[in-house]
């Protein structure tokens, strides 16, 4: 009888459960949708007025797999970006003077100046392949996911706890193990949350990288994002509403098939001493534990990634260890990596001069400088008021996970939301009560940015350590005490983060913004944003390259001047 029960428990042990056979069925439904898209990225580029995009209702799941697809390979991009830009950055002291600044640049340059430049070298090299257009809009997706993920790591991994870093130093842990076993993990709340703003703001900017128009050029691929831009200009509003809830819908699935387990299993990570109250939870999660055989077949690559994590590398050393330990040496290199980046960056601007003052004249630049002074002003007030708004509220969500858990898809959905389609509603209004456009086209530039402080601040309320908020309570501290000495520190650097991304957006959302079209009407603002859009609908390079240099300029001036000082000082007082 003993033998028959153990024969029973060794069958239930190898055999699937029913639960196995609900997650295989959800993975060969993806890898079937991932084979039908595949067929359309491998397709001919369609002739140049061969309509590509369909306003039939029946052709949006597909056109949403298609965008999906594309959002979750520039995803990928991102990663990689991340784990080696921002990691270097936060490593080395001397590249994180030329990778952060580059970085400030980066972010300030709109998705109209990288398409400008990079649709045309994309179709090169796949001349007359679908291909080379999802490269492209892939690399403009990429633009707008990328830099936030970077500077939510780089923010981890310089204000991982001293006492940390200590104990690390104690096991004397390689620089590898270290990072593998602590400043990653540390890394990993703020980055799932970064992550998910990431894949929003990829949907905030999907009409212009699916449906790409550069002076005579015209790209458009299947997708959500062409859809709404074809609704748009036909004024469809049915069509547009059909695309926002399949939008919407997406998200939702992504949300709870991707995000919500990787948040539940992201809890582990935080550092406190202390047990939280409340933990996350995800169906999906659940449904994968309960499984026989998914379970085994994917325990051989977490023992492999565990393993690998644990290796005792290091890196090579060119020099003999010493040599830049004295401090004469050492301000002597300091001095001359100095003067390398001056050099290359006064090269870098002499080119832009050189290109520019072949169509253009010292009074355009003057120009372009005073809007940008506009630009700098609607972005400011924006970012004071978004946050005086969405702090509080952000960090009640967080401290809450039951509540984050509610709100996470519906944050997701309005931060995904595309600013065009306020168009009409917007240029209506405008017109008919005769508004101030300066004014009024400003609430388009941050009805997507602000969505950076609420997710960063959410996910600084979130990792805030559980004891500490108990070491509160019994010290009674409430009221305005409570968040001027214990929460408000404790989110700063999260935060900080998010407004830098912010600003960062709101410079890039301007050109969206400032610009608007509808129809055969166009109001403008003045501002670069207008200036740039009206300069990529033109095909005019010369004024692009103005407008978005002397964008880059100011923006890096700005954030080292106010967001970076505040962001040390955040790091030097406030880090756990």
């Amino acid at each position: 009888m003993s033998m028959i029960n153990v024969a029973a428990s060794t069958g239930r042990r190898v055999l699937p459960n029913h639960w196995d056979l609900i997650a295989l069925a959800a993975i060969m439904a993806a890898l079937t949708a991932i084979a039908r898209a595949y067929h359309g990225i491998s397709a001919p580029l369609p002739a140049p007025n061969v309509p590509v995009v369909s306003l039939d209702y029946a052709a949006l799941p597909y056109y949403a797999l298609r965008t999906a697809m594309r959002m979750f390979a520039a995803l990928a991009c991102s990663f990689l970006f991340t784990f080696t830009y921002a990691t270097l950055a936060a490593k080395s002291r001397r590249a994180e003077m030329v990778l952060i600044p580059i970085l400030d640049v980066l972010q300030s340059v709109p998705i109209l100046g990288f398409l400008s430049f990079t649709v045309t070298f994309f179709l090169g090299l796949f001349p007359g392949n679908v291909l080379g257009a999802e490269c492209a809009a892939i690399f403009a997706i990429f633009t707008s996911q990328a830099w936030n993920m970077a500077f939510s790591f780089y923010q981890s991994l310089r204000t991982v706890p001293r006492d940390l870093d200590e104990v690390a130093h104690g096991f004397r842990l390689t620089g590898w193990q270290k990072f593998w076993q602590l400043e990653a993990p540390f890394a990993v709340p703020g980055l799932v949350w970064n992550t998910m703003m990431s894949m929003s703001g990829g949907w905030f900017f999907v009409v212009a990288s699916e449906a790409i128009t550069v002076g005579d050029t015209t790209v458009t691929l299947p997708g959500v994002g062409s859809y709404i831009a074809e609704a748009n200009n036909q004024g469809r509003w049915d069509a547009i509403l059909a695309a926002v809830a399949t939008m919407g819908v997406v998200i939702l699935i992504y949300d709870q098939v991707l995000f919500r387990p990787i948040i539940a299993w992201a809890g582990k990570f935080r550092v406190e001493l202390s047990v939280g109250q409340q933990v996350e939870r995800s169906w999906v999660l659940g449904l994968l534990q309960r499984t026989n055989w998914i379970r085994r077949g994917v325990r051989p690559l977490f023992d492999a990634l565990r393993a690998a994590s644990l290796w005792r590398l290091s890196l090579p050393r060119i020099l003999p260890a010493g040599v830049f330990a004295s401090k004469p040496v050492s301000r002597l290199v300091d001095i001359v990596w100095v003067i390398v980046i001056t050099v290359v960056a006064a090269w870098a601007l002499g080119s832009v001069v050189v290109y520019v003052s072949t169509e253009l004249a010292w009074s355009d630049v003057g120009a372009v400088v005073v809007l940008t002074f506009y630009t700098l002003l609607r972005v400011v007030a924006l970012m004071a008021i978004a946050s005086a708004f969405w702090v509080p509220i952000s960090v009640w969500v967080g401290l809450r996970p039951r509540w984050a858990e509610a709100v996470q898809p519906i944050a997701q959905f309005l931060a995904a939301f595309p600013v065009n389609l306020l168009f009409g509603a917007a240029v209506s209004l405008i017109l008919a009560f005769r508004l101030n456009p300066d004014i009024w086209l400003s609430v388009l530039i941050v009805f997507g940015t602000q969505w950076y402080i609420v997710f960063n601040t959410i996910a600084g309320a979130a990792a805030f350590p559980n004891d500490l908020r108990e070491a509160a309570t019994n010290f009674r501290i409430r009221g305005l005490d409570w968040w001027r000495q214990v929460i408000l520190p404790g989110v700063a650097p999260y935060y900080l983060t998010g407004a830098i991304t912010a600003s960062g957006g709101s410079w890039n959302a301007a050109i969206v913004a400032e610009y608007v079209k509808w129809k055969d009407q166009t109001v403008a603002a003045h501002g670069v944003g207008a200036y740039i859009a009206e300069a990529t609908g033109r095909g005019d390079f010369p004024r692009i390259v103005l407008g978005v240099a002397v964008m880059a300029i100011v923006v890096t001036l700005f954030n080292r001047l106010f967001w970076r000082r505040l962001y040390a000082r955040a790091e030097r007082r406030l880090r756990l």
